[in-house]
């Protein structure tokens, strides 16, 4: 009788933190996706100068490969691409501006392809970092169950974990969903191009992008949860965390967590826009590249200051992002207890 009480005690806990994950992947896509949308939109209209054919769009959760080039199977131009009255000079410019001339729907183009693939992502990831930080907790300290002796390295390796585990499972489909963006494929040919894929390369093309993706978000995972749980600590809030307390914490450990694996977030960022560029610079192949060379070449042709581009607004989205998902996540399954 105790073992099945405890196995159902477990199951619930898990789909507490499922529920709670995926209500917090929503606020936060709800809340980030208008701020995005104006940032994408001042890209969009540096375009010409920028001689790009693809740019990155990211809402706080996940990234976006977005086209510039028309396509004449798109008549409509799309959201990204749309002519202003007025050129948009900031980001409350943009919000009132986008509202007034197109409705305030418009603030959350882009929506749905994100909630199809980041909340799945985000319940996985959230829910695999609680089952496997309390194992290794377990394991750790023995019976005992009190958070306030687990052990410094356990969030550390159960987010790293946990990420490697979201990103094999949701490579796939990101992969599918970027070749979508990036060339605007019919489904057909979608289909056609994959097949062709799979039977020259096998199974492994379809987690093509796995090892970029997870050397940037590995470790920002593990410094990021190392980090708030050692906030929670100093705090003195380890089992019921109250909201003030972690929008302030997931703030801040979210923006060391970006501050330190930026580098590695400017070479994906490279390699995103490069898709079906063919994209390269003195003979430097942007996509082909590996890491640690795409690194090298950044270092020297711009030094430091190259590694750490874009630090201020990598900030601006990660620190509320972060934020806005931990706070949404500890109260819904705070009020789910």
């Amino acid at each position: 009788m105790a073992v099945d009480n405890t196995k159902k005690m477990a199951s619930a806990s898990a789909r507490q933190q499922m529920t709670a994950s995926g209500t917090g992947a929503l606020i936060t896509s709800i809340f980030m996706t208008p701020l995005d949308v104006v940032k994408v939109r001042l890209q969009a209209q540096q375009r010409l100068q920028l001689n790009r054919r693809c740019f990155l769009y990211c809402n706080g959760l996940m990234d976006h490969i977005c086209s510039c080039q028309p396509s004449p199977a798109h008549n409509q131009r799309q959201w990204y691409s749309r002519a202003m009255p007025a050129p948009i000079t900031g980001t409350l410019d943009g919000l009132m501006k986008i509202w007034r001339y197109e409705g305030i729907s418009s603030l959350w183009s882009g929506l749905p392809p994100t909630l199809l693939v980041a909340v799945p992502n985000t319940i996985i990831y959230f829910t695999a970092y609680e089952q496997i930080r309390q194992l290794l907790q377990h394991y750790s300290n023995g019976s005992s169950k009190n958070t306030s002796q687990q052990s410094w390295w356990v969030p550390g390796v159960a987010g790293g974990v946990a990420r490697v585990w979201s990103v094999t499972l949701c490579s796939p489909v990101e992969l599918v969903r970027t070749k979508l963006q990036a060339s605007r494929m019919m489904y057909k040919e979608l289909l056609v191009q994959m097949g062709r894929e799979l039977k020259h390369e096998g199974p492994r093309s379809l987690w093509r992008g796995w090892v970029p993706t997870v050397l940037r978000d590995v470790p920002f995972s593990v410094m990021y949860w190392v980090g708030y749980e050692h906030l929670k600590r100093l705090g003195g809030q380890t089992e019921h965390p109250s909201v003030p307390f972690t929008i302030m914490a997931g703030s801040l450990a979210g923006g060391l967590a970006a501050t330190v694996t930026l580098p590695l977030d400017v070479v994906k960022t490279h390699k995103q826009i490069a898709i079906g560029n063919g994209s390269s610079s003195g003979g430097f192949s942007l996509a082909d590249s590996s890491t640690l060379e795409h690194l090298r070449s950044i270092h020297r042709q711009q030094g430091v200051r190259g590694l750490f581009a874009g630090l201020g607004p990598r900030l601006v989205k990660v620190m509320p992002a972060c934020a806005i998902m931990i706070s949404s996540y500890e109260y819904v399954k705070r009020q789910l207890r």
